[in-house]
């Protein structure tokens, strides 16, 4: 008779409070964007960071409406355009002020003497802050339910709204007043503040990587909530979530409210801190752009969009200044390689890492402790009638 001796279990640290490691990582990041980077980067790197930080914000949002709900929203660049003429045309209208002209300078140029009507609102800063905050959401609303309550999803949801990210690039080409293929530029100050000045340039770094902060804490809050896990079942079972008695059309609506919001507000920060906006950032190629970055970092993850959007830009402004004509393709094959070996994103390989190498459990097997007897049974005759 053959006994086994069970092995001892493996130690194991306690487990931490999921409070107190949210917390804990939320200090972290802090630390790094308000403490450290100030201190190792300069001021031209700090200030391409703070770029990279707004993409993070569009990604964000994009992980919640894709990641999390299962819409390709390939036309963010929709609401980043938004936010961002919206914004650009109050500094405009801000540094014709400091100078005493009637008129910002490019239109100064162009011979137009008077402001436009539509333009007069966003004099105001009140009003600027106001439509970047409500515009692009009040818009994905009424989009959403023209789609959704239709039942529109999967690959025409994405052509649809690619669609009109390219619809506004090529409309603001065809407004001067807008600057056209130019786009709008040189700005001089921000809500009074010298943008030549360092420590403004800082301020607005500052600015972004709070917003980033509260933007990644909202998400993580609709995540871990009832309707995070509503939105999960429409994506995985919509029929079953309708059958229930929920309307998909409304939770879809929900999420890509609250992705195109963030959209308009990094489209808003963009502004001064890269110090232009022109139909190349709003188009199909940045909207592309940004579903890359949520792609190789990991969609349904709460940190896989942030840190895929900020590595994938900066990889793309360092690689870019060494060798120009590679970044392309080599961003295309990262591309290619995450989705065919990772579909989860980079963020997934710490777990297939783990999974790949743990070895295979094996079932005990243990011998009987005598020979089992063989018994024979004789066949059954037929009854004699």
């Amino acid at each position: 008779m053959s006994t086994t001796t069970p092995a001892a279990p493996a130690r194991r640290w306690p487990a931490v409070p999921g409070p107190l490691r949210t917390g804990a990582g939320f200090a972290l990041a802090a630390v790094v964007l308000f403490a450290v980077a100030p201190a190792v980067l300069s001021d031209f790197r700090l200030g391409l960071l703070g770029k990279f930080l707004c993409f993070a914000i569009v990604a964000a949002g994009i992980g919640l409406a894709w990641g999390r709900g299962g819409m390709l929203t390939l036309g963010q660049g929709l609401f980043f355009g938004m936010g961002a003429y919206v914004m650009a045309m109050h500094l405009k209208l801000a540094d014709a002020q400091v100078r005493g002209d009637a008129v910002p300078d490019f239109m100064s140029i162009a011979g137009v003497r008077d402001v436009p009507g539509w333009w007069q609102p966003f004099a105001s800063p009140v009003v600027t802050l106001l439509v970047v905050l409500l515009a692009p959401g009040a818009v994905a609303v009424l989009l959403g339910l023209m789609v959704f309550k239709r039942r529109v999803k999967g690959a025409y949801f994405a052509i649809l709204s690619q669609a009109l990210a390219a619809a506004l690039a090529t409309w603001v080409v065809g407004q001067q007043m807008l600057g056209g293929s130019n786009g709008l530029n040189r700005f001089r100050t921000f809500f009074g503040f010298d943008l030549s000045d360092p420590a403004n340039r800082r301020l607005l770094f500052f600015i972004a990587a709070g917003t980033l902060l509260v933007v990644v804490a909202v998400v993580r809050q609709l995540m871990r909530s009832r309707y995070g896990e509503l939105l999960v079942a429409v994506r995985d079972q919509e029929e079953r979530v309708r059958f229930l008695g929920y309307d998909p059309a409304n939770v879809k609506v929900v999420a890509y409210t609250v992705a195109a919001t963030f959209a308009g507000i990094a489209g808003a920060l963009f502004v001064p801190l890269v110090g232009i906006i022109s139909p190349s950032d709003v188009g199909i190629v940045p909207s592309i752009s940004f579903l890359i970055g949520v792609a190789i970092g990991g969609r349904d993850t709460l940190l896989g969009p942030v840190l895929g959007a900020i590595g994938i830009a900066w990889a793309e402004s360092s690689l870019s200044e060494s060798f120009p004509s590679a970044w392309v393709y080599a961003q295309g094959a990262l591309f290619i390689v995450v989705v065919g070996f990772l579909p989860g994103g980079l963020a997934s390989l710490g777990g297939v890492l783990r999974r790949r190498g743990r070895p295979a459990e094996r079932v005990p097997h243990e011998e009987p402790d005598e020979p089992a007897s063989v018994r024979t049974t004789e066949p059954e005759k037929e009854p004699v009638a």
